[in-house]
């Protein structure tokens, strides 16, 4: 079984849980596509409704996480036969371990494969490759695919699990399944900055001109990507 998976939150602070979870189950050739909206008791940001559309009126009568069925459905198929598949698949698994799931089967992280693969990208976040990689062309036929016959938002927990799994079959055309998820616990050297006052620019060069400002992005930014930490304390490193 493979589950392609995304959860939307309330928001990114240490206390915000999960507001909505969605997933595509495939196994053979039969297809199920599962999302709810779900409530845990932490109120919506404003900042997160922007982005995911999800307000506290939509949430009053939702059901906890493990009340819902797409949780369920999770439960029943988590084991050693089903791989995961997730865009920044931590940040899920972890906000899923907040409502009690703990994973026990195979994960790829689209996130970091991608990293690897197609390194010349100037971003990697699910909307931009959606558009980057003309993902979007095919969402419709995949909704469809799955039963669904309603348009849906980006950033809604099933749309995104729709391109997560339009990510994978094209990064299936350069890599096994086997690769991806041995390259999803490969951590990635990055070249470059994307974001700051440095953005677009060779981290190398960086460290040798402003190594100051790496070393304060490593001390000061709590949430830096794990890859991007990885990449700045290795060219550091080598101005050591």
């Amino acid at each position: 079984m493979l589950i392609f998976l995304d959860v939307e939150t309330t928001g990114l602070e240490a206390e915000d849980k999960i507001c909505s979870i969605g997933l595509i189950g495939v196994n053979e050739a039969k297809v199920v596509a599962k999302c709810d909206l779900v409530n845990e008791g932490k109120k919506i940001a404003s900042k997160a409704s922007s982005i995911n559309h999800i307000t506290n009126e939509m949430l009053k009568d939702a059901p906890k996480v493990a009340e819902c069925e797409t949780y369920k459905f999770l439960l029943d198929h988590n084991d050693e036969t089903t791989t995961l598949i997730a865009h920044n698949s931590k940040f899920d698994l972890k906000m899923l371990a907040k409502s009690g799931f703990h994973y026990k089967g195979q994960v790829i992280d689209t996130l970091r494969v991608t990293k690897h693969l197609i390194p010349e990208c100037e971003g990697f976040s699910l909307g931009f490759l959606r558009y980057e990689l003309k993902l979007y062309r095919d969402e419709k036929k995949e909704l469809l695919g799955c039963g669904v016959e309603d348009d849906i938002k980006p950033h809604n927990a099933l749309s995104d699990a729709v391109v997560i799994k339009l990510l994978y079959e094209y990064l299936l055309e350069m890599v096994s399944k086997e690769e991806m998820c041995a390259l999803s616990t490969k951590k990635v050297l990055m070249q470059k900055l994307s974001f700051g006052k440095y953005a677009g620019q060779y981290i190398e060069e960086i460290s040798m001109c402003d190594s100051s400002y790496l070393q304060w992005m490593l001390a000061n930014i709590l949430d830096l990507d794990e890859d991007l930490r990885y990449s700045i304390n290795y060219f550091l490193e080598g101005r050591v």
